[in-house]
């Protein structure tokens, strides 16, 4: 929408109500205009007379309990999850991968999951891409065709 219509602040009563009845809300703030939920307002001039209008007379600014996620960890709190989590869709998105790419992806994920294996963290990946690579003929009769060349351009994507 354009500029000035009020997006934000529907935004933020939406968030502020959902507060107060104890629900969770989790806003993506790009610009940061949101991020000021988490100290009390003031009752400008404006505000005032509309509250004497209305006749409200307990009116209080408060602030909201905010968390602050910062995918970096370095302006907030840490975003953190484990590569199971993400799965090969997501995961593959983020490092750019090509529909084949992806699929290579795909099977290392099944053939960790059907072994009971976890991927935690890159360092695992890596691990799980370096099996597939060594079994490729026997995880490629089950799972698929799973190509050397796949394989190194998923290893490249990580580094």
């Amino acid at each position: 929408g354009a500029t000035g219509t009020g997006k934000s602040v529907s935004l933020m009563v939406l968030a502020e109500g959902f507060s107060r009845l104890g629900v969770p809300v989790f806003l993506a703030d790009v610009k940061g205009d949101l991020a000021g939920l988490s100290q009390p307002g003031q009752a400008g001039e404006k505000l005032q007379t509309r509250l004497k209008q209305l006749g409200i007379r307990d009116w209080a600014a408060q602030a909201n309990p905010v968390v602050f996620w910062d995918v970096y960890g370095k302006n907030g709190h840490p975003v953190r999850t484990t590569i199971s989590e993400m799965g090969a869709p997501l995961l593959a998105r983020v490092l750019e991968l090509n529909d084949t790419q992806e699929g290579v992806l795909a099977v290392t994920f099944t053939v960790a999951d059907d072994n009971g294996l976890l991927l935690l963290d890159l360092d695992d990946l890596r691990s799980m891409l370096a099996f597939v690579s060594e079994n490729a003929k026997e995880i490629s009769g089950k799972y698929g065709l799973v190509s050397s060349q796949s394989i190194g351009a998923i290893q490249r994507a990580l580094l």
